[in-house]
Order: C-alpha cells, then sequence, then structure tokens
C-alpha cells in the first residue's frame, strides 16, 4: 500500500493544492496555505494532522520563509490554547518513517476529553 501512496505522490499533492475543499474532513482551521483536522485514525487521545494546502511531499522540500510554517505557528498555538492542551507534541516524519506522500504534521496530545473553550 506504501508504494502505491508514494506513486500516487503528484496527484495527492494537487488535490491538496487545488481541490482541498472536496476532501471530507470536519476542519478545525483553514487558511490559504493551511488545513487541520482531526486525524481519521487517531494513536492518541488528541490527534490533529496540520497539512499545507500545496504540493509538498516532505520536509526537506519546504520552502524556509512559507506562509505556511507562519500559519502552522498561529495554528498550533491556537489550537493548544482552544483544547487547554496541558502537555502535547508537535510530530513532522521523514524519511522511512514518513507514510503519505503530501507533508503533514501531527499535533498530538494524551490528555483524555480535550474539550474546546469555544
Amino acid at each position: 500500500m506504501r508504494k502505491i501512496l508514494w506513486l500516487l505522490a503528484p496527484l495527492i499533492g494537487w488535490i491538496f493544492e487545488h481541490m482541498s475543499f472536496a476532501i471530507p474532513v470536519k476542519r478545525l482551521r483553514e487558511t490559504e496555505t493551511l488545513m487541520v483536522f482531526h486525524h481519521p485514525k487517531p494513536s492518541y487521545p488528541f490527534h490533529v494532522l496540520l497539512v499545507p494546502k500545496k504540493a509538498v511531499v516532505s520536509f526537506l522540500d519546504l520552502e524556509p520563509d512559507s506562509a505556511f510554517l507562519t500559519e502552522l505557528t498561529t495554528a498550533v498555538q491556537s489550537l493548544v490554547e482552544e483544547f487547554q492542551l496541558p502537555a502535547w507534541r508537535l510530530i513532522v516524519n521523514g524519511g522511512e518513517y514518513q507514510d503519505f506522500p503530501q507533508l503533514h504534521f501531527h499535533l498530538v496530545a494524551d490528555i483524555e476529553k480535550p474539550t474546546s473553550k469555544v
């Protein structure tokens, strides 16, 4: 399955860049460059994905001065505050650890029932 996903990397990136509106997820945040939603198969009680709305295969392909990084920082800070996460991790996988051929970050916390202040 992993090999098939990586063969489809250009199509997956194109979908995030041009058709993100059609991805069937409930968005927690969305900007011009970023989409945030709950992980469909969470590994933690609180597990969200932060994905660029541009075809970016890996962290090594990301432009250091991109607007995405600014919006990523703002989104993580606001999610930590909104869900009152006392301890959390921001994870990016790369190389052999990266299973999906579109750059994405995991914001995770072991808190059992995070509640939104909103």
